[in-house]
């Protein structure tokens, strides 16, 4: 590259960034919306089921009963309504308003002193736990907390009486990586990915769009500047911008929603900065296509959020996919992103993991910059 290459180059940039400072869709776009997002996906996005309402039917008034259903409403996972007649709460659960029933039977006391200990914790358990299907995470918590909450009974009451009470199978559970079994500490680094998505194909779609409204683009492509020059002095102030965004993000994350971070700030400076160029070179294309913003705005939605929502593995996972949708997701750098948010966030700086998604995202950055380069030259010749 000439030095009059690299002189043509720097005024673009030095262009760009005083567009940046005038323009205040652009501090909307690179510092408000990674607030308003990382707030909205923290505060909206937590798996973690907690005080959920349950209705605890206690037809039988025996003490074995009571100290059972006090053993359910004692626990911190469940709002507990309690009542004599599982017709009390038909209602409640046709309107979502309850997510399950736990019914003691009126036999449960006298059915409880027929049965050992050994067998009461094995199989015939006398309650009845009535789930809502409709959510079906929900359902299967409330079930094997319910068993969770029989077991630990179970125990204290042999305990109690001076019994035996082994376990058939002692299971010893540990947990790696996330220790807390916290949603929130594995899909806001996944959300990251997301807001950075979003906000690095608008970053770039929605200025370069305005550019050809003004028709201020076609001045700039009569000049003699190249369409490598342009495109590198376009894309430095807003991976500049893109930067300052993702340590918004980081911030909150940390700050706000107090998720640890294991890996190191190289690391994480290395994998975003392949990524924003991946998310700024799409951005860049769709301008190319798109001549106004609001249509710019639209296909950087559709093209960019959407896909790298619900085919990143973020939220849904791609091994459950159908093998063509499972292939599509190789081609959405958001995929590679949220893998490599969740190593560094949780694990660490595992290379061996993020060298191959470093490689996807570049391969996916540099066909979009070559797309986007093909087209400039067009448009110049």
């Amino acid at each position: 590259m000439t030095a009059l290459a690299v002189r043509r180059m720097a005024a673009i940039t030095i262009k760009e960034s005083l567009q940046i400072l005038r323009d205040p869709s652009s501090i909307l776009i690179g510092f408000i919306l990674p607030v308003f997002l990382t707030l909205l996906s923290g505060y909206s996005t937590n798996l973690d089921i907690t005080d959920l309402s349950i209705g605890l039917v206690l037809e039988d008034g025996s003490p074995e009963a009571r100290s059972l259903a006090a053993a359910f409403t004692a626990t911190t996972s469940f709002s507990v309504h309690a009542g004599r007649d599982r017709r009390e709460f038909l209602d409640d659960m046709a309107m979502g308003r309850i997510r399950g029933l736990v019914v003691i039977p009126q036999t449960f006391g006298r059915d409880l002193s027929r049965m050992g200990a050994a067998d009461a914790k094995s199989a015939d358990v006398p309650f009845q736990v009535i789930a809502d299907g409709s959510e079906p995470n929900t359902a299967t918590f409330l079930q094997n907390y319910a068993q969770g909450v029989w077991l630990s009974w179970m125990e204290i009451r042999a305990q109690q009486n001076g019994e035996a009470f082994t376990q058939l199978v002692e299971v010893a559970p540990r947990t790696w990586f996330n220790q807390e079994l916290l949603s929130l500490n594995s899909l806001l680094p996944g959300g990251m990915a997301i807001n950075l998505t979003l906000i690095g194909a608008l970053l770039t779609a929605l200025v370069v769009a305005r550019e050809w409204e003004r028709g201020t683009m076609e001045a700039l492509l009569a000049t003699p500047i190249g369409p490598l020059e342009l495109l590198v002095g376009k894309l430095l102030p807003y991976f500049v911008l893109g930067l300052a965004a993702l340590g918004i993000c980081l911030l909150l994350t940390l700050a706000v929603f107090h998720v640890p971070y294991r890996g190191s700030a190289l690391a994480l400076v290395a994998v975003s900065s392949v990524f924003l160029i991946s998310a700024l070179a799409l951005g860049l294309f769709i301008s190319t296509a798109a001549k106004n913003q609001f249509v710019a705005s639209q296909i950087a939605i559709l093209s960019a959020f959407l896909p790298a929502y619900f085919l990143s593995g973020y939220v849904f996972e791609p091994s459950g996919m159908p093998l063509p949708v499972r292939l599509l997701t190789h081609v959405i750098a958001a995929k590679y992103y949220v893998s490599c948010l969740k190593t560094l966030f949780l694990a660490g700086d595992a290379w061996p993991l993020l060298w191959p998604n470093i490689g996807g995202m570049a391969a996916i950055a540099a066909v979009l910059l070559a797309l986007t380069l093909t087209k400039t030259r067009r448009r110049i010749a």
